[in-house]
């Protein structure tokens, strides 16, 4: 774990194989998400974004000078949502992804990157460093939320729909 309180993308899968395949399999299921960055006055916003697990690390690109690139550079911290999709149908839950982008700034890293996703240069690329990654479902008449942080177990919390406090499984 670094001192920042995060992990690369790599050692969170290692660490938490089967929440990190939820994870992806949620964002792959739409090429649209949303990203909350931290604006200059410390407000926040809310930006529609692509998501891509490529070679083993999360990926965030922008558009040169985007207000999240730039609010990115500025403070790392985000947090990413996995698009909910249409109607009901959460298609097993939603995730949710915070922690740091730490931005890419070798200029063959970044053109190897651009190649294989078939993007033009100039753009800003982010890797993300998980400080927490979050899944809520619903399952029979409780709603369930997964919750991983470094350096902790994965922690499942199940609350129904009446007035008892939740409970924690295990």
């Amino acid at each position: 774990m670094r001192d920042t309180g995060t992990l690369t993308w790599p050692a969170f899968e290692a660490a938490e194989p089967e929440l990190a395949a939820t994870a992806r399999k949620r964002f792959g299921r739409y090429t649209h998400h949303t990203l909350a960055t931290l604006r200059k006055d410390g407000s926040p916003r809310l930006s529609g974004i692509e998501a891509d697990f490529r070679g083993g690390e999360l990926w965030l690109g922008m558009m040169p000078n985007s207000y999240k690139a730039l609010d990115l550079r500025r403070d790392p911290r985000f947090s990413l949502f996995a698009n909910p999709g249409a109607g009901t149908d959460m298609g097993g839950g939603d995730v949710r992804i915070s922690g740091r982008a730490v931005e890419v700034t070798d200029t063959e890293e970044v053109a190897q990157y651009a190649a294989g996703v078939g993007v033009p240069l100039p753009f800003h690329l982010f890797r993300v460093e998980p400080s927490e990654v979050v899944r809520t479902w619903v399952e029979g008449d409780e709603i369930c939320f997964t919750t991983w942080r470094p350096g902790r177990a994965p922690r499942t919390l199940r609350r129904g729909n009446d007035d008892t406090p939740p409970r924690e499984d295990g």
